[in-house]
């Protein structure tokens, strides 16, 4: 191998262009196989980079160095190179050299740029297509960067540079090579994508905090490529139809996004943004609706041929994608959406582009309501056949919730045109979703293969609840807009409007009861909510109302569907498959049904309702050979029991028949303890009431519409496969018909609606200084963190204290704990030069964190005050008898480096804290869990409170109570908070916290404490210590014992130092002390003798006095708790009660006090 690479290095050295190229494709080879050829990058940066050589032979090198690391001084050598490139007569050198510029680290980029802004101007400028193309090509890559953005916000300069340049990459997009104008309509693209979606920055892994400067310019940027491409629209669609047709695709998108925020007014959103002086019409921007209109009606018909004509699947997509985003601005057309529709739905069944399947079936369903009714009931059962056959669950979810709102939308807006007398729709009711022949089978059958009919119901019926909610304001047009609208005009602001597509869902999906899902029951759960809670709103109890009592045609209609809906279910109750849903469904028909409209005479008929639930009642009371994984058989009695006594508590019929089932179930050995007592109970009220028959309420309780049942399991003993699955399912549900229903507003719309103060404008984090008062460079850091990559990057600001200027300044950083750096070497350096006096540069480290552990950086500056001078060359040579070795190092040495000064800094240590990422959990899950985490920690902590005089009394109703006042800054911390409870308000709390490393381990965390009002404090003392009690179990020893090694570096951590590691003997001598204290007052309450019974008159005297000196009462109480007393009253207390009064007369001194002080101050 070193032969080789000896071989490779002696071409390189050749002046001969061909042997030269030849070695740098065998070096890119020997690249590619993963060897380290760092020391062929050196040879390549001194001998091609840094002199002159053929444009291949330097564009190979530029590959070359792409793949491999580069030492600063060797980044130092190829600037140097770039600089006298960008200067070379050969138009293809320079194109070469101006390619690399996107490989430069973004800490010499800068300073580089500003360096050759006169060269790279030039280029825009010259004859050549190559050059043209690779700054344009190049730029448009930096340009659109975060780190760039950043460096603009510091320096004004660049700003003017870096502006002019975006508005000459636009002028490229008409350049007469196809080439330089292909790329230059990529580069205007990438800078509109960037601003909606970061995305590239994103994948560049910047970690870059957004301040309101760079969000500004940014803003003025997109805003001025906005207007030029809206004025020049005419000409870029015909520079673009003369381009190859594989080039069309990159001019669709640029084109559309400047045409639609023109149309759709986001535009000026983006102008408030940058904040730019500029007025609208200074740009000719002021164009009425009109010209709108009709700049958006150009761009459609000028993309329209290639749907139809196009073979290139890509292309169709591209262009479909761009329709639909154009037809949902104001005036525009459903034919624009249906033609787009049907051109990507036909990339589906041509089974072409299958790789975009998602896309496809998301672009179709986020849009379904551009298009017009009768299209929009066509392609239901359509799309629900293609999502089902999605992979990815989050996909099917958001489809099936786009394509149930949108059912739910049409079904509202058909029956109110009925209405309003227009003709009905054919096929507009929410049936027809369930038309096709599969879905329909699949919904009917007992059992199923997949989920997808589960999930199915669930969607829809949880959009029926969405729908109840009032619809949300509408604040600006876009594609919410007409869904809102129609909902709106559907549902006419009429409060209950929406329980008619609801009735609707329900007489569907009525067939969900029956299924057997393998004891997952979340559907059904979902179902019968909806199924109670119309039940509930219509009031089916009381029967169906008539017209006499004033109820509307509509409403008799809907209470006899809703009626003969139960009937159905009841007879259903035989074919149920699940026993839990059994008990579910018995108690959600018996408590609305009206049993009062029972035919009589069908008292002895098998088939009458009663009789029905009673021998179900008896099946579920008695079922014995059901498994633990069908049935949770504690639950279903329960729920059983609590129907059979609304039941019998109702109806007298009902009463008898259940007091025989209740009997012989009490004295059957299947019923525990508590279900005996349980029993006689519910006796005793159906006894009770049956031998009150005229008193009409007696026993009656009312239907509350709620459903009490959910497939959470209270049982945290085992854990169950359908139970997770049931919560998984949930989730997913809840999380697509969220993003859909009340989406989060847009980025632009919040920075606009909040500016500064919005949460996507981070503050930058708190800096420290790492460098002592008089050292001569000053150095401050801060830390970003990426848990998605698990990187952390140190932002380092250095600074120039001294008067002379620096030529050259070294930052070095070490690691210690589970960092490394990307490049697997032990140390990375920072070369910065020229730094002048007080002027501060900014330089940054990524490194990579491999485990949960405590880590640091260590950094070190080195500067070179004889930088240039040569006074280490000075003695060279002088003494001959000098170990020829150190002679060697020193001629290798450059002279003209000097001796370098070296500063150490303070560690910079990472917070444990910040490995760490919030994990959301529910109570139930949370405390199952608890109990099995293997890796346990405890230990006190105490915090100094500072008792504010007036904490303790009812002026505390008002706000929070005045608990955890030194934990506050928990809540900023990467922890989900689980649950907290205050236990008997004055005595203390407890907080759950749940945590995941950045490496799937779990962290759980309860913190235990008292309340500060449960101390003296705020009733005299005017600070106390207050302890708390922290607990950390995890999944994983390597976690405790990581933060056990420094406790009190883990508090520091929590909760920003406010709260004190206290010692575990230190925590025992407390609580000693405490409990002598105690002891003795008690001691004192017991010895505290009663004086002997005075006569009555005496006592009431007393008490007389007593009345007539109140404010001096309050502190005698307080002084007779203290010395233990026996207060004069009439009555004789027990010592808890006369402490317990004589905290309530403190507090009501206290309260008399604070009154005293407010109406002082407001005199």
């Amino acid at each position: 191998m070193d032969i080789l690479f000896a071989q490779i290095q002696a071409d390189l050295r050749s002046n001969d262009a061909l042997r030269q190229s030849g070695a740098l494709l065998q070096a890119l080879q020997q690249s590619a196989a993963g060897r380290d050829i760092s020391v062929i990058a050196k040879s390549a940066v001194e001998e091609i980079v840094a002199s002159p050589a053929s444009a291949i032979s330097k564009k190979l090198a530029f590959d070359l160095i792409r793949s491999t690391r580069l030492t600063a001084d060797l980044w130092e050598t190829v600037c140097t190179g770039i600089r006298s490139d960008l200067d070379f007569p050969d138009p293809d050198v320079t194109a070469a050299a101006v390619s690399i510029l996107a490989a430069i680290p973004s800490h010499r980029l800068g300073k580089l740029i500003a360096d050759c802004n006169k060269e790279i101007s030039n280029c825009f400028d010259s004859p050549s297509d190559n050059l043209r193309f690779s700054i344009t090509e190049t730029l448009g890559c930096i340009l659109a960067r975060d780190d760039l953005v950043t460096l603009c916000e510091n320096n004004m300069n660049l700003l003017d540079r870096v502006s002019n340049w975006w508005t000459r990459i636009g002028h490229n997009m008409l350049d007469k090579s196809d080439a330089v104008s292909k790329v230059a309509f990529e580069s205007v693209g990438r800078l509109f994508q960037e601003f909606e979606s970061k995305r590239m920055s994103r994948l560049a892994g910047d970690k870059l905090v957004d301040s309101e400067n760079s969000v500004a310019i940014r803003s003025n940027w997109v805003s001025s490529m906005v207007d030029f491409v809206w004025r020049k629209r005419s000409t870029i669609m015909s520079r673009s139809l003369i381009l190859p047709v594989e080039s069309f695709r990159a001019t669709v998108y640029p084109l559309v996004y400047a045409v639609k925020s023109v149309a759709s007014g986001s535009i000026e959103v983006i102008r408030k943004l940058s904040r730019s002086s500029k007025s609208p019409s200074a740009n000719g921007m002021e164009s009425g609706n009109g010209e709108r209109f009709v700049g958006v009606s150009d761009v459609v018909t000028h993309l329209a041929p290639f749907l139809a004509s196009s073979l290139d699947p890509a292309l169709i997509f591209e262009v479909g994608i761009n329709m639909l985003y154009l037809a949902d601005v104001p005036g525009g057309k459903p034919e624009w959406a249906s033609s787009a529709t049907i051109a990507i739905l036909t990339l589906w069944d041509r089974q072409e582009f299958s790789s975009a399947r998602e896309s496809i079936v998301r672009a179709v369903v986020t849009n379904l309501h551009l298009l017009d009714l009768s299209m929009q009931v066509s392609l239901f059962k359509r799309l629900l056949l293609m999502v089902r056959n999605l992979r990815a669950e989050s996909d099917r979810m958001h489809a099936l919730a786009c394509i149930c709102r949108t059912a739910l939308c049409v079904d509202l807006f058909a029956k109110e045109s009925v209405r309003r007398g227009q003709k009905p729709v054919p096929g507009t009711d929410i049936a027809s979703l369930f038309e096709d022949a599969r879905i329909k089978d699949d919904l009917n059958s007992v059992t199923s293969k997949g989920l997808f009919r589960e999930e199915l119901v669930a969607t829809l019926v949880e959009s029926c609840f969405q729908l109840s909610l009032p619809l949300p304001e509408q604040k600006n047009s876009g594609m919410e807009s007409r869904v809102i609208g129609a909902l709106a005009y559907g549902t006419g602001y009429g409060a209950l409007n929406w329980t008619e597509p609801a009735l609707e869902v329900v007489e569907v999906c009525r067939p969900c009861v029956r299924w057997d899902c393998e004891g997952r029951t979340y559907a059904i759960d979902c179902y019968l909510k909806l199924l109670v809670r119309l039940c509930h709103i219509y009031d089916t109890r009381g029967g169906v109302k008539r017209v006499k009592d004033g109820a509307s045609q509509d409403q008799i209609l809907n209470e006899t569907r809703l009626q003969n809906l139960q009937w159905e279910l009841v007879k259903d109750l035989r074919e149920v498959n699940t026993p839990r849903i059994l008990a579910r469904l018995i108690w959600a028909i018996s408590e609305h049904i009206d049993l009062e409209g029972l035919d009589p005479l069908l008292a002895d008929d098998p088939e009458d309702t009663l009789n029905i639930f009673i021998s179900n009642i008896h099946k579920m009371l008695f079922n014995i050979e059901s498994s633990a994984t069908t049935t949770n058989r504690l639950q279903d009695v329960q729920a059983v029991l609590l129907c059979a006594q609304r039941l019998g508590s109702r109806n007298a019929r009902a009463g008898q028949l259940l007091t025989k089932e209740l009997e012989e179930f009490r004295s059957n050995g299947l019923a525990d303890s508590v279900n005996k007592h349980q029993c006689r109970l519910i006796l005793q009220r159906i006894k009770y009431v049956s031998s009150h028959p005229e008193i009409k309420w007696a026993g009656v309780s009312e239907a509350t519409g709620d459903y009490p049942f959910s497939h959470h399991k209270l049982t945290v003993q085992f854990y169950e496969a359908p139970t997770a699955q049931d919560r998984k399912l949930e989730g997913l549900v809840h999380k697509a018909i969220l993003e859909l229903w009340s989406p989060d507003p847009n980025e632009l719309t919040l920075l606009l609606t909040k500016g500064i103060d919005s949460t996507l404008l981070k503050v930058p984090p708190s800096a420290y200084t790492l460098t002592g008062s008089s050292d001569p460079c000053y150095v401050e850091a801060y830390h970003l963190t990426d848990s998605s990559d698990g990187r952390i990057t140190l932002h380092l600001k250095v600074l120039n204290l001294t008067e002379i200027e620096l030529n050259r300044v070294d930052i070095r950083v070490g690691l210690s704990g589970g960092l490394y750096f990307m490049d697997g070497s032990p140390q990375a350096v920072r070369q910065l030069r020229d730094l002048n006096s007080q002027d501060p540069v900014l330089c940054s480290v990524t490194v990579g964190v491999s485990h949960f552990e405590r880590c640091a950086l260590w950094v070190q500056v080195l500067y070179y005050p004889f930088y240039g001078s040569g006074a280490s060359g000075d003695y060279e040579g002088d003494y001959a008898d000098e170990d020829p070795q150190v002679m060697r190092q020193k001629k290798s040495l450059r002279p003209e480096l000097g001796e370098p000064v070296i500063l150490r800094c303070l560690p910079y240590k990472i917070p444990l804290s910040e490995i760490l990422m919030p994990h959301k959990i529910s109570p139930v899950e949370y405390f199952r869990l608890w109990p099995s985490l293997p890796a346990i920690v405890e230990y006190t902590g105490t915090y100094t409170y500072e008792g504010s005089g007036f904490k303790a009394t009812a002026a505390q109703q008002y706000g929070a109570s005045p608990f955890l006042s030194g934990l506050k800054s928990l809540s900023s911390k990467p922890f989900h908070r689980v649950c907290s409870h205050i236990i008997r308000t004055v005595a203390g709390f407890q907080l759950c916290f749940a945590a995941k490393t950045w490496y799937g381990g779990f962290l759980g965390m309860m913190i235990f404490g008292a309340s500060e009002v449960s101390r003296n404090v705020d009733l005299g003392d005017e600070t106390t210590a207050m302890m708390c009690k922290f607990v950390v179990r995890a999944s994983d020893a390597s976690i405790t014992k990581e933060i056990e090694s420094d406790l009190q570096a883990w508090l520091d951590d929590l909760t920003d130092g406010g709260v004190e590691y206290m010692p575990e003997d230190e925590v025992k001598v407390a609580a000693a002390e405490r409990l002598r204290t105690s002891m003795e007052r008690i001691a004192l309450l017991k010895a505290a003798q009663p004086r002997p019974k005075a006569p009555k008159s005496d006592d009431k005297e007393e008490k007389g006095n007593e009345e007539q000196d109140d404010d001096k009462k309050t502190t005698e109480d307080k002084e007779k708790k203290e010395k233990g007393e026996k207060p004069s009253t009439l009555f004789e207390l027990t010592a808890e009660e006369v402490e317990h009064r004589a905290l309530q007369a403190a507090v009501l001194q206290e309260w008399h006090m604070l009154c005293k002080d407010r109406s002082t101050k407001a005199n």
